[in-house]
């Protein structure tokens, strides 16, 4: 999950709640939305290997 945040960057959060914090875990800050979705790819690719 990708949003855009008011500093005009993009943060990726986990899909699934934390379930110490129940918030969504960061995964990162990306200067731009096609770095996140990159990025959001590469997560899942190793999530489900």
């Amino acid at each position: 999950m990708i949003r855009k945040l008011k500093s005009g960057e993009y943060r990726l959060y986990s899909r699934k709640l934390d379930p110490k914090t129940h918030k969504r875990r960061n995964l990162g800050t990306f200067k731009s939305r096609a770095e996140a979705e990159k990025h959001e790819r590469e997560v899942q690719y190793f999530k489900h290997r």
